[in-house]
């Protein structure tokens, strides 16, 4: 019997009770069959089981959103075989960071429509899907939600993330408005369950300002690794870094305008010296205690990405026990969803509860 007093004492955090309901986010789709952020890879996701689909958002030229996991889009598109954008190739600053290629915001979405898209992690995933789908924008993939919601049977969520919040706002393309009325435009996703997701913070702010707390949308504070800081904050010349967000003091000031939180799922369950999941920290109880809900990322299924314990054949190789063996861990911890590149396999490790 394992005495929570003595755990306490040593450093130890107890487990929390697992979680009546854990969602499954298909991250970026069913990512790890198919090209991320493509109307297959939702479709894939929502077929396997997926809770909820999420878009990565990023704007056009001419204000459309659309899906992409970065505004750089040369890694990730074949915009570099495209000699009539040649020229667009540039160098921007991004957050703070110095970032080259073919940026989305240069695009009006009729020329991005002319690109097919390509898979980010080809040593890993292959080229097999390259050059069959085109970027896709939010308007379509809610469209394709509703259409999908229906066949399947049951009703579907939507968790897009807003990416560069600040930077898209400062160079005249600011996104939460232009997602908030496209989320209410529709009769679906003016019901259904939603969760906007970011790293930044005073966006998430503004968005509790302009739902208030009786909305279908709920917000998600996502936490990067402990010792950077938001890029809001960084650009505002901020000393809080995500350290001090995941402290109790934190995790209360950001229940005033989020719903929960989005933690790399190393910073819930670290690992030991021999590569196995250890005991979980007090992130997971601290965040339940100020009233927020925990959704770990991200679950992928290719043996570089698992504990190195858990790991069977060459990195590259997918290793499906793996992957179910750590997500049940997580689960176990008390986690209330988490994201995935493989949906399936994060439901098999649900159903094997």
């Amino acid at each position: 019997m394992l005495c929570v007093a003595c755990s306490s004492a040593m450093g130890q955090t107890p487990p929390a009770p697992a979680a009546a309901h854990v969602s499954v986010y298909a991250h970026r789709g069913a990512s790890a069959l198919l090209p991320e952020h493509t109307l297959a890879a939702y479709a894939q996701a929502i077929a396997d089981g997926a809770d909820y689909i999420e878009p990565d958002l990023v704007m056009s030229r001419d204000g459309v959103m659309l899906a992409r996991h970065e505004n750089e889009i040369g890694s990730t598109t074949d915009v570099a075989t495209h000699p009539e954008f040649a020229a667009r190739k540039t160098r921007k600053q991004i957050d703070g960071e110095t970032v080259s290629g073919w940026f989305t915001e240069d695009f009006s979405v009729a020329e991005l429509k002319t690109l097919y898209v390509r898979e980010r992690l080809p040593a890993l995933r292959g080229t097999a899907f390259n050059g069959q789908f085109r970027i896709a924008t939010l308007d379509e993939i809610i469209a394709f939600l509703v259409q999908q919601s229906a066949r399947a049977g049951r009703g579907i969520g939507l968790a897009p993330e807003i990416k560069h919040s600040g930077y898209f706002r400062s160079i005249g393309l600011p996104m939460e408005d232009a997602l908030l009325a496209t989320l209410r435009a529709d009769s679906y996703t003016n019901v259904a369950p939603v969760l906007i997701q970011s790293f930044e913070t005073d966006n998430l702010r503004y968005l509790r300002r302009q739902l208030g707390t009786n909305s279908n949308i709920r917000l998600l504070q996502l936490l990067g690794p402990a010792q950077q800081r938001p890029a809001d904050v960084r650009l505002a010349a901020g000393d809080t870094d995500y350290a001090a967000m995941m402290t109790p003091a934190g995790l209360g000031r950001i229940a005033g305008y989020a719903d929960g939180i989005g933690v790399e799922r190393r910073q819930l369950i670290p690992l030991d010296a021999q590569g196995r999941l250890g005991r979980p920290g007090a992130l997971i109880a601290d965040a339940h205690a100020a009233g927020l809900m925990v959704v770990a990322y991200s679950f992928r299924p290719e043996n570089t990405f698992l504990p190195p314990a858990l790991r069977q054949g060459a990195d590259h190789i997918r290793h499906p026990a793996g992957s179910i063996a750590e997500i049940r861990a997580y689960v176990d911890a008390g986690i209330d969803a988490f994201f995935t590149d493989d949906p399936a396999l994060g439901r098999q490790a649900l159903d094997a509860r």
